[in-house]
């Protein structure tokens, strides 16, 4: 299952502050024609029907099914730029 740094829990924890006490990061995904996997990450009030819920620490992830599947090995991580986040996925063998 995805894993959480402590940058991105608390980041996370941050930025849903606006959607309310229920509210996460959801993060989707879709096939791209070239055969890659394009993620969106989005703001949700709740997870939305079928969604993988990682939480941890009071950091809240929403996982659709096709995102749950393409992230199950991966650390999400978040880099402050400025005013702005980047969102870095590593392996958890890494």
């Amino acid at each position: 299952m995805l894993a959480l740094t402590d940058q991105a829990k608390e980041v996370i924890k941050g930025i849903v502050e606006e959607v309310g006490p229920d509210g996460g990061l959801r993060i989707t995904a879709a096939n791209e024609s070239n055969g890659d996997t394009a993620l969106e990450f989005d703001l949700a009030p709740a997870p939305g029907p079928g969604d993988a819920v990682v939480e941890e620490d009071g950091a809240k992830v929403f996982l659709d099914e096709a995102a749950a599947e393409v992230l199950a090995d991966k650390t999400l991580d978040v880099h402050e730029h400025g005013d702005h986040f980047h969102f870095s996925l590593e392996d958890q063998s890494e």
